[in-house]
């Protein structure tokens, strides 16, 4: 909650000041917030380990029994509460109790009284030891893609049903005692193979073993053709083992891929979890270290040289929607020598005017807009194609906050902290807005900036980046973005569609009260769309029968 001190440090007025106290008391249960003797006090036992543990141990609470509540945690999910524990050793419990911040329902008083399913899980984090001096405790990925509902190693409990009532209280102690087994790996076929590898800079980096990989589709007629080379198209996106662009199942992609008449190239998606979240956003950050080099210098030789790709910038393209919608565009304009265009779908913010409804460069508090006389709460998360308002900034970040403590959510706006910010001083990222009262930190906004901001990134140095980008910058997005991306979008459009000497050569396609995941076309015509690109852009002479 914000103090009054806190307040004056601001120079804010008294109706500031208020508004802030409010603001505050929604985000942690304090002195005034509804009381309850409830709580819960988990522990695990000798035999998940003997050694002192550190994590963070959650409690889910579910009305329906059907699956585990843990699975039923999400942005829209379950009640969730979540504390940090330090060298807790085997036995000792820990308590989750009133004062414990809590998603949606913030604290244990406000559950409604009735029969409930509970479950506690323990996200074990691990110590790194990091190049930069830095040792902090995270919880290293276990190919699940950051998801502490199903991590391997992590721990949880037998599903309790219990009749909760604040007003009554009572305490309940929980055991979390299964531990949860390794990820199978998927199988090798003979048109899809998987590629997971140790990665010597990221190692360096964090100072432990870390691992990048990928997942590789072959065209028809790759093991009748061994002199043939092919272009590759790179699907950029969040940690999956599933085959690029849902290849398989006999859906309408699989046909045309497989048939006689369909352009021929590899298709590739790249697994690349850090220890903040599912996907390091594939370029160097302060805090998840060089996973740019680690792609383009160790993974994509290793690819290229293993199944026949053309190592040239004209047969290397990219997409992706979302976070693989940033990475592609990204990745076009940080690494232009090395790729050769790139259709980038429902993009997060290539601008950060617009960062989920955040204008970081004029707002002085991510959770509310100030004009004048007053002050409205900053939208995060909409419906399309109403564009109703169905989360706050400020609810979102509860939601994170509640997920984990330093950054270590494993969710959307602390990723984008840990890859665009720099680092804090206890070695985790600088934050660029306080979770608990939205107060901005114009410093960490200028970092985002001048290291980030695509359009910036563009618009400064557009006399050297411009001749390599001439019609390779493609985006894509609804108007009604869920999350307000196509705003980000506006600006990027508004600037590349003002140069000259040279101009950009590009195409922006908007649709009409889309969402998040509105698009034009299938993917299908996409990769024909592709194909046709690199046929145009391969250098006079080329051999091209073989994959066209």
């Amino acid at each position: 909650m914000t103090t009054r001190a806190t307040a004056r440090h601001l120079g804010l007025s008294s109706l500031a000041v208020l508004a802030l106290i409010l603001a505050g008391s929604a985000c942690a249960p304090g002195a005034d917030a509804p009381r309850t003797d409830l709580r819960f006090e988990i522990s695990f036992p000798p035999e998940v380990s003997s050694e002192p543990l550190t994590g963070r141990m959650f409690l889910a609470i579910a009305r329906d029994g059907e699956s585990d509540p843990r699975l039923q945690v999400g942005r829209y999910g379950v009640p969730l509460y979540g504390v940090d524990v330090e060298n807790l050793g085997p036995g000792t419990p820990v308590s989750i109790d009133a004062d414990t911040l809590g998603w949606p329902i913030e604290t244990l008083a406000d559950v409604p009284p009735g029969d409930y399913y509970v479950q506690a899980v323990l996200n074990k984090y691990t110590r790194f030891e990091r190049s930069d001096g830095h040792v902090v405790w995270m919880h290293n990925d276990q190919w699940e893609g950051q998801d502490w509902r199903r991590s391997p190693g992590n721990v949880v409990s037998v599903v309790q049903q219990l009749h909760l009532d604040p007003a009554n209280g009572g305490t309940h102690r929980i055991q979390v005692t299964e531990i949860i087994p390794p990820i199978e790996p998927p199988a090798d076929t003979e048109r899809v193979k998987h590629i997971k590898m140790q990665s010597d800079i990221l190692t360096e980096f964090w100072g432990v073993p870390m691992y990048i990989g990928a997942t590789v589709l072959l065209p028809a007629g790759y093991d009748d053709n061994p002199g043939v080379s092919y272009p590759t198209v790179y699907q950029q996106g969040h940690f999956s083992l599933r085959n690029p662009f849902g290849y398989g199942g006999g859906n309408e992609f699989t046909e045309a891929w497989d048939s006689n008449d369909f352009p021929r190239m590899l298709a590739v998606t790249i697994q690349h979890p850090t220890p903040y979240f599912d996907d390091s956003y594939a370029v160097n950050s302060a805090n998840n270290g060089p996973y740019g080099d680690a792609i383009h210098q160790e993974l994509i030789p290793e690819l290229e040289r293993t199944f026949r790709a053309i190592p040239e910038s004209w047969a290397r393209v990219l997409t992706g929607g979302s976070t693989g919608g940033w990475e592609s565009f990204a990745l076009q304009v940080l690494y232009p020598d090395f790729y050769g265009g790139t259709w980038s779908f429902a993009p997060d913010p290539l601008d950060f005017r617009n960062v989920e409804g955040i204008n970081i460069y004029e707002d002085e508090n991510a959770f509310y807009k100030q004009h004048e006389w007053y002050r409205v709460p900053t939208a995060n998360t909409r419906f399309e194609p109403t564009g109703e308002v169905r989360l706050t900034s400020q609810q979102r970040n509860t939601m994170e906050l509640v997920h984990g403590t330093k950054g270590r959510s494993g969710q959307q706006l602390d990723i984008w902290s840990a890859v665009f910010g720099p680092v804090g001083d206890d070695g985790y990222f600088a934050p660029l807005f306080d979770k608990r009262n939205g107060e901005i930190d114009p410093r960490v906004a200028e970092y985002w900036r001048d290291h980030y901001d695509m359009r910036h990134i563009l618009e400064t140095n557009w006399k050297t980046l411009g001749p390599k980008l001439v019609g390779k910058l493609h985006v894509i997005a609804g108007d009604m973005d869920n999350f307000y991306l196509n705003v980000g979008a506006y600006h990027v459009q508004e600037f590349l569609e003002k140069t000259t000497d040279p101009y950009y050569g590009g195409s922006f396609t908007f649709g009409p009260r889309g969402g998040h995941g509105w698009r034009p076309y299938s993917n299908v015509e996409l990769l024909r769309i592709m194909a046709g690109h690199i046929a145009k852009n391969a250098p006079s002479g080329t051999a091209t029968s073989g994959w066209r």
